[in-house]
């Protein structure tokens, strides 16, 4: 369940793509004012057809594991229907929540419990200011929960939320693996937290039952962060892998094998499952950048504009950029930031601010890979996903040059959702571990 497609797909018990069944467009309500929001039971159409497809298939299936859209925020009433939007990690109207939050919270021992800062695209901050714009709607919540938890609790009744998820909410403390009561009672959640388990359910209700009994008693793996799943299907696994993602925002992240780790300021930590931790940083704009040039000015096709771009000397157009059309992220996590550019002159092309806006985002990912290499000082190769940066060979070496090494373009083509097929192949034993999956670069 991405942020802007359902997808499903099957893959066999070596980790290797037997083909997708479906992949669901939506788009997600925005407005001016910050808005970006989904309708929770119409992702939960768009995944119960998603799977009709897998099934239609004819293939055997065996168990379904389930990557998510991390930090969407979903409350539920008493009867488990949806109380609430969707409110996505792209949502910016918590902006001014989050400032009165590191008001009365102390955000540096926050971020170093939690894993992640006091800012508009975590639930802390998107409670608190649903408290005070919304306290209707908040009264009738009992749960709070991501789409995964919905999808499941729809399904089979109930459902607890998995590691992954919880840790990327801003309420879990990471080094107990329980919810941080301190910040939980700020915003008044803490008793609207779902249990936190990793153990697959089974038993499908009765009606979903009868629509799919192939999969009735199978198990079904809680929903994983996608962010964690794009590393494990990707092949990044170990200290010595970044993997650099760039879709319409960006990531910069590195996972590996620990029980409990130190936060360092400045980047994000959560957790894979109960046994690895992923760290790293992340931009809220990466290919939406090219897509608004391309909406704001005249630029060439897209295999024109890329020979042109790969053709142009670094700063040869004389444009500095800032690439916050979203606000900030990694690394100052600044949500009242904004986009500018520099430098314009008469002699300014279309395809000069393209190539600025490039290597502007490639300059945002080196400031996370200098916190990350002082966090974990060791070389690492970087892999390349998301179809944004893989399908541009003249971005992917604006961002090695940005870098300072190579960058290698991953062969994967839906890392999230071999990810998630990975960890729970792992978890079912038919692979003896993530790190020894084989990784097609």
């Amino acid at each position: 369940m991405g942020s802007s497609s359902v997808r499903s797909s099957l893959w066999d018990t070596g980790g290797e793509p037997v083909g997708e069944a479906a992949k669901l467009a939506y788009q997600r309500r925005t407005a001016p004012d910050g808005t970006a929001q989904v309708d929770a039971e119409a992702l939960l159409d768009l995944a119960a057809q998603a799977i009709d497809a897998a099934l239609a298939t004819g293939n055997g299936v065996s168990a379904v594991a389930m990557s998510t859209m991390w930090h969407c925020l979903l409350g539920l009433g008493a009867d488990g229907t949806p109380a609430t939007p969707v409110y996505t990690w792209a949502d910016r109207r918590a902006a001014d929540a989050a400032a009165q939050l590191r008001e009365r919270l102390d955000e540096r021992a926050v971020h170093a419990r939690t894993g992640c800062p006091l800012h508009s695209s975590y639930w802390p901050a998107k409670l608190a200011w649903l408290r005070a714009s919304a306290p209707g709607a908040v009264a009738r919540v009992r749960a709070w929960v991501s789409p995964g938890e919905f999808v499941h609790r729809r399904l089979f009744g109930d459902a607890p939320v998995g590691t992954s998820m919880a840790s990327a909410t801003g309420l879990l403390d990471q080094h107990r693996r329980r919810w941080d009561r301190e910040v939980a009672e700020a915003v008044g959640a803490a008793d609207a937290l779902p249990a936190i388990d990793d153990a697959p359910l089974r038993g499908l209700r009765d009606e979903w039952a009868r629509r799919w009994p192939a999969l009735r008693d199978v198990p079904w793996f809680p929903a994983v962060g996608d962010g964690a799943c794009s590393n494990v299907g990707t092949g990044c696994v170990t200290h010595d892998r970044a993997a650099l993602m760039v879709g319409t925002s960006g990531a910069m992240r590195v996972m590996w094998a620990a029980d409990d780790v130190p936060i360092p300021p400045g980047l994000w930590c959560y957790r894979v499952d109960a046994r690895h931790v992923l760290m790293g940083g992340a931009l809220s704009d990466g290919g939406s950048v090219v897509a608004w040039l391309r909406r704001l000015t005249r630029l060439p096709s897209p295999e024109e504009a890329e020979r042109e771009i790969a053709a142009m000397a670094p700063d040869s157009h004389g444009l500095t950029v800032l690439p916050l059309l979203s606000g900030e992220r990694g690394p100052g996590w600044a949500d009242e930031a904004g986009a500018a550019v520099a430098g314009l002159s008469l002699a300014t092309e279309p395809i000069h601010l393209l190539r600025a806006s490039l290597e502007a985002v490639a300059l945002r990912f080196a400031l996370i890979d200098e916190l990350l290499m002082k966090a974990l000082p060791e070389e690492r190769h970087v892999i390349a996903t998301g179809g944004a940066l893989v399908a541009s060979p003249a971005w992917t070496q604006i961002m090695a040059d940005a870098l300072g090494r190579p960058v290698t373009a991953s062969a994967v083509q839906e890392g999230s959702s071999r990810g998630a097929a990975l960890l729970a192949l792992e978890a079912l034993g038919e692979i003896d571990s993530l790190e020894a999956a084989a990784v097609p670069l």
